[in-house]
């Protein structure tokens, strides 16, 4: 940016700023939040320092204010590590004490409010007391062993405490009748068994800063934020590594039977083995007291040592909480409270159409760089024309940009004030950027498409999709460019029948890496049909699609031959999706392509197709802990025995599986008379031949 730039510039921040500092001052309003605002005098503040001789006596910034390891093994966690919800005020939060306060008879009254801290969870696991295993969350069925390292850190206790008679029975008047006092007395005494403890790994605001001085000193990159320290801190081969970085913990969660009813018991029997937790926890006995605690941590979390981008909101009994179950891959009585978004102010420089593998154009503000809650920015989906009509947003804007829960990053406003006149309205192109063809809007649609299905860049975008939901590690969306640039594939189809040689020939492509990519792909070459149906990438058919679908048709063929009101007849498939599958059958280029992949690809029946499966048309609802199967086994089991899992008990469900510690659900199946089986009960019906 030369002079002439900057001082256009410079008009343009001070402008926008001024009428903002106008609005929050004299009218009581507030357009921008303070970061946003805080973003453009930062530009400004820049700008004014690299060109001194622009600053003016009246510009805002005037103002006077162990052994090293070959590699991790993976772990199996025997409960899950589930996600958690997110909430973003206190109306998202009352609606999400709503939903879940119609789900039972009991009061929701108290919540147990924690930190949410920003970090890496693990799970630790003790034997008789001492420390046996530590594992990352992964992808919260499956992580990583990293005991080598976790015994590193200072704040892990290598073995639990033993509490004395005298803090175990205070513990005991403390809670009343609210757990089960022998049980809780036995189990402090003794420690045997499996007690498992979860918590968060993070780094101090003080350690990373030393960190990132150490990482300039050696000419490296700093660290973006906290949790990709600790996160990297924790996958270090080399445990002395680890050992260096200094890292702290707090534990969250017990899973044991200690006899134990609510989350906070939970905490502070935690305390009591010599498990750090956060002391700024509480319990909470309204919705009105989180509120005034998230407001609390919020004002003060830069005075904290450690960075908190929200309070976690449970609730606090245990026989409610189970109750509530789980939707998606998150239980329903935990919330995440998060703090506002964090936000910044930026210029779009361009907007670009991005293809995607059903055609669809996304068009992309590309953005000059801007750090973001820990990271820096420069692209963010505008998604469709409608939202750029609705934003007014133009090339050349100056915008604030939000990344909502952290992660996403995302345009939320215009800031027209800014504006010099020279912005540029964008004018969706009416030819496909890639292949050239004529684009379309369908009727009732938002997003605009490329009609031509061999366009290239979705032709790339279905072979890569294909690539990730077939489980073809380590082959990415720039290998199967390049595999097209050369000319080796022109579909998923002819992915099996590259060669090493013909990856090996290939600029940058060892012979070992070569034998890899082939050997990987060749393993793939039997899939089970709901795989297989959602790797196809049809518009509105993911992942729960696609099984509904192979439990009903059983063998692929069927589906391939069933028309538009078969489809519309089965489960959970409605009109719009059974017309989408329809429509992809009867086309003639997507019947070619099917044929070439099936010669190479064997995509396996529904295990219970033959109408053999122990529990073929029954629908089981599980709750409680099976000892034996994790919930995601206990599901694919049923699956594979033909039955359909439901979330919540209706007269429709066939069974109820009851573990462990079963919430409402088996109350009211027995209200209901569904048939309630024991564990095992359950696996003696999944074992009938």
């Amino acid at each position: 940016m030369d002079k002439g730039e900057a001082k256009k510039r410079i008009s343009q921040l001070r402008r926008a700023i001024d009428h903002h500092r106008y609005l929050y001052h004299v009218l009581d309003r507030q357009e921008l939040s303070e970061a946003a605002l805080d973003s453009l005098k930062h530009e400004l503040l820049l700008l004014e320092r690299r060109y001194p001789e622009l600053v003016t006596p009246d510009s805002p910034t005037q103002r006077v204010g162990g052994r090293p390891l070959d590699k991790f093994r993976k772990v199996r966690h025997r409960v899950a590590m589930l996600s958690i919800e997110d909430v973003f005020s206190f109306e998202e939060l009352r609606d999400w004490h709503e939903r879940i306060s119609k789900l039972t008879a009991e009061p929701i009254d108290a919540f147990y409010t924690e930190i949410k801290m920003d970090g890496l969870a693990v799970s630790l696991v003790y034997e008789d007391g001492v420390l046996a295993a530590g594992a990352t969350r992964g992808d919260g069925q499956v992580g990583e062993d990293i005991t080598a390292n976790l015994r590193t850190v200072d704040a892990i206790p290598l073995s639990l405490r033993r509490p004395d008679e005298d803090e175990i029975a205070a513990f005991i008047d403390r809670f009343g009748g609210r757990l089960d006092a022998g049980k809780f007395s036995a189990a402090m005494r003794g420690l045997a068994g499996r007690i498992e403890v979860r918590g968060e790994a993070f780094m101090t605001k003080a350690v990373l800063e030393q960190l990132n001085e150490s990482q300039a000193a050696a000419g490296l990159p700093p660290f973006a934020n906290p949790r990709n320290a600790a996160a990297g801190s924790l996958r270090q081969l080399d445990p002395g590594v680890t050992r260096a970085r200094r890292l702290d913990f707090f534990g969250y969660a017990l899973i044991a039977s200690l006899g134990l009813r609510t989350h906070e018991q939970a905490h502070q029997a935690m305390k009591l083995l010599g498990v750090k937790i956060n002391p700024l926890s509480r319990l909470a006995g309204s919705l009105q007291e989180v509120e005034r605690f998230h407001r609390h941590i919020h004002e003060t979390r830069d005075r904290l040592p450690y960075w908190t981008d929200g309070v976690v909101v449970v609730v606090d009994r245990d026989d409610i909480f189970d109750g509530l179950g789980v939707v998606g891959k998150a239980p329903r009585g935990i919330a995440a409270y998060k703090f506002p978004a964090e936000q910044a102010t930026t210029v779009i420089e361009d907007i670009r159409i991005q293809v995607g593998r059903t055609g669809a154009l996304t068009p992309v503000a590309v953005m000059k760089p801007v750090r973001v809650a820990g990271t820096t920015v420069t692209h963010a989906s505008l998604h469709n024309m409608d939202e750029i009509g609705r934003l007014d947003a133009r090339i050349g804007d100056t915008v604030v940009i939000e990344k909502a829960g952290d992660i996403i990053p995302k345009v939320v406003k215009v800031i027209t004030e800014a504006r010099t006149g020279r912005e540029r309205v964008f004018r969706l192109p009416p030819d496909c950027p890639v292949c050239g063809s004529k684009v379309v809007r369908p009727e009732g649609e938002v997003a605009y498409y490329c009609p031509n299905k061999q366009c290239y860049a979705q032709s790339a975008e279905r072979v890569a999709h294909f690539a990730a939901v077939a489980d073809m590690k380590g082959i990415g969306y720039r290998i199967i460019e390049r595999f097209l640039d050369e000319g080796l594939i022109r579909d998923a189809a002819d992915l099996y029948r590259l060669r090493p040689e013909d990856v090996a020939g290939l600029e940058r492509f060892a012979d070992k890496s070569a034998g890899n990519i082939i050997k990987t792909i060749q393993s793939r070459r039997r899939l089970p049909f709901d795989r297989f149906l959602n790797a196809l990438g049809i518009r509105h058919v993911g992942e729960e699609t696609a099984r509904d679908l192979a439990a009903h048709f059983r063998d692929f063929g069927a589906l391939r031959r069933a028309g538009a009101e078969e489809l519309s007849a089965v489960a959970n498939i409605g009109p719009v999706v059974a017309e989408s599958l329809a429509s992809y059958f009867a086309d003639r280029s997507h019947a070619v392509f099917l044929d070439k992949l099936l010669q190479e690809v064997a995509v396996e029946k529904h295990r219970a197709g033959r109408g053999g499966g122990a529990l073929s048309g029954q629908t089981v609802v599980l709750t409680g802990t099976l000892s034996s199967l994790t919930r995601e086994e206990a599901k694919k089991r049923v699956r594979d025995a033909g039955g359909k899992v439901a979330e919540s008990v209706s007269r429709k469900t066939s069974y109820v599986v009851a573990g462990a510690d079963p919430g409402s659900k088996a109350d009211k199946a027995a209200k209901l008379g569904v048939a309630i089986l024991k564990e095992e009960q359950f696996l003696a019906i999944l074992n009938r031949k």
